[in-house]
């Protein structure tokens, strides 16, 4: 089993409130970004947030709850010598192994990496995947009920059950539901789901890009292995939505702060924590517009040849290039003299820190109360992650 993580809090005790929020466990709070799933407030059970940076999920009634316990400790077994289950580890949150409230002994929680701690503004969808939602045991009552909340699932192998998405120029979430995900349609799909990597001023191809790495690493683990067959499991996706980086350099120094060390900002800045987010508010003095400029240009410079050099053909790039300048030149000379904040975000936000080719983001497979063993290729999942890399690829590509 994998080492307990740094620094564990003792849990113990009933709910209570704290801060408007309802407190489990000593220090544990439910899930706050949890886009699906079961939830605490709405049903029996639920995911808590954990101070040390777990979360705790709560088993499910057997033969659910066991099942994917049973799944979990045959993973991450010390003693695991087959190559399958060690390479199957990689596409997993960490597992910490079980746990149970000393005043509650029978209530027993999975204890898990929280997949989205890193991150300062985490965008999260969940994704539902494989032609069937339902596995091989299910009564008729049971598979009709799965069928007949979303029909397409056999034809288009997925299902976006959940999103939160933030968008910088609001400083807010987006999130859409599980009625979000039922409502798209073959002819829908592509937009529904790139909705999730637009941030309200742009799309983020750079994330679209690598959450096509991730599912093509698992993907391929899934061709290599007859073991095991998965039904109603999901991905989920976590990528950054700030422009701040998951981890700071240069003496912990932000890119803000840089500019502060250089005179550029006021020394007004606020830096505050709030549910794994870093939100920074600051102001501008009179010197920002031609030293912020120069900054600007350079990062826009970087960010162009970038992504020309990745995704465009010689042709299209010099209308592109064209019509980017001059909103380039636009945004420079006459609006950067204002809302410094709105414009800084703007441009910082869709490019990835530091002009990196590769975004941050973790794809993660969830949810195993329905893993069975098995001698064939799992084809159903095969199939529903071969037609979501299409799906995103096509994004992409337009």
């Amino acid at each position: 089993m994998a080492t307990e993580p740094p620094s564990p809090l003792r849990l113990e005790g009933t709910p209570k409130p704290a801060g408007g929020r309802l407190r489990f466990l000593n220090g544990c709070v439910p899930l706050s970004h949890q886009v699906a799933g079961h939830m605490y407030g709405k049903d029996k059970v639920g995911i808590l947030q954990h101070p040390d940076g777990t979360v705790l999920k709560q088993l499910q009634p057997p033969p659910r709850g066991p099942r994917e316990l049973e799944f979990y400790n045959m993973v991450f077994a010390a003693d695991c010598t087959d190559d399958i289950l060690l390479e199957l580890q990689k596409y997993l949150p960490k597992y910490y192994g079980i746990w149970s409230p000393p005043t509650a002994p029978n209530d027993l929680y999975l204890k898990l990496e929280d997949v989205t701690h890193k991150f300062n503004k985490p965008c999260i969808m969940d994704v539902k995947i494989g032609r069937k939602s339902y596995d091989p045991f299910a009564s008729s009552e049971k598979i009709q009920q799965q069928v007949s909340k979303y029909p397409l699932m056999e034809d288009i192998g997925f299902l976006v059950l959940g999103m939160r998405v933030y968008h910088v120029h609001s400083d807010s979430y987006e999130t859409k539901n599980q009625h979000y995900g039922r409502s798209l349609t073959k002819e829908t799909l592509k937009d529904g789901v790139s909705h999730f990597f637009h941030n309200g001023f742009c799309l983020r191809r750079d994330a679209i890009a690598a959450s096509i790495q991730k599912i093509e690493k698992i993907l391929h683990w899934f061709e290599s292995q007859k073991q095991l067959n998965f039904y109603a499991s999901s991905l989920l996706f976590v990528y950054e939505g700030s422009s701040q980086p998951t981890t700071t350099k240069l003496n912990d120094r932000t890119l803000a702060e840089k500019f502060l060390s250089k005179g550029q900002l006021s020394d007004t800045d606020v830096l505050e924590y709030n549910n794994n987010f870093h939100v920074l508010n600051y102001t501008a003095n009179g010197k920002i517009e031609a030293s912020v400029g120069k900054s600007l240009s350079k990062m826009y410079a970087c960010h162009r040849k970038m992504y020309s050099k990745k995704h465009h053909s010689q042709t299209s790039l010099k209308v592109e290039n064209i019509e980017q300048d001059n909103g380039w030149k636009s945004m420079s000379q006459e609006r950067l003299n204002g809302n410094v904040l709105s414009q800084l975000e703007k441009v910082f936000y869709h490019l990835p820190t530091g002009c990196q080719e590769t975004a941050e983001v973790e794809v993660r497979m969830i949810d195993f109360a329905h893993v069975f063993p098995s001698n064939t290729v799992d084809e159903g999942y095969v199939y529903g992650l071969k037609h979501l890399i299409t799906v995103l690829q096509s994004i992409l590509d337009n």
